[in-house]
């Protein structure tokens, strides 16, 4: 098994694309399974389609179904912090990619994303882990 942890500044920015480190942390590594699991209450990973307007549809869909104003009884951080605490029941903290030849099997236009509300935490760690196969 290998490991390696990603240190991310996340800012404002609700989705980051993880594809890139993921095809370098994989390239070496023949066949077997890659782990993304982000260690955060309020962070989440996911495969989407990015840079074709997914991103402002995923945050648009976070407004509508947790809505940042809502009443939520975690209320510590900055407004609507309890809503960042109920995202990872909805966008799961790991996924697993299957690797073929060094090489993560997404689809065509799947990318491996951080999707992370907390405006309070903008230091974000993502742990990669490949068991081979």
């Amino acid at each position: 098994m290998d490991s390696k942890e990603l240190r991310l500044q996340t800012g404002s920015t609700l989705v980051t694309d993880l594809t890139g480190a993921v095809q370098d942390f994989c390239s070496d590594k023949g066949d077997g399974l890659l782990s993304v699991f982000v260690p955060h209450a309020t962070a989440g990973v996911a495969l989407i389609e990015t840079g074709s307007g997914s991103e402002s549809d995923l945050a648009d869909a976070i407004d509508r179904l947790l809505p940042r104003e809502a009443s939520y009884r975690h209320r510590h951080g900055s407004p609507g912090h309890g809503r960042d605490h109920v995202l990872p029941a909805f966008v799961a903290p790991s996924l697993t990619v299957p690797v073929l030849g060094g090489v993560p099997q997404l689809g065509t236009w799947q990318s491996v994303v951080l999707v992370d509300s907390n405006v309070d935490n903008q230091v974000r760690s993502v742990r990669l882990t490949f068991l081979p196969g």
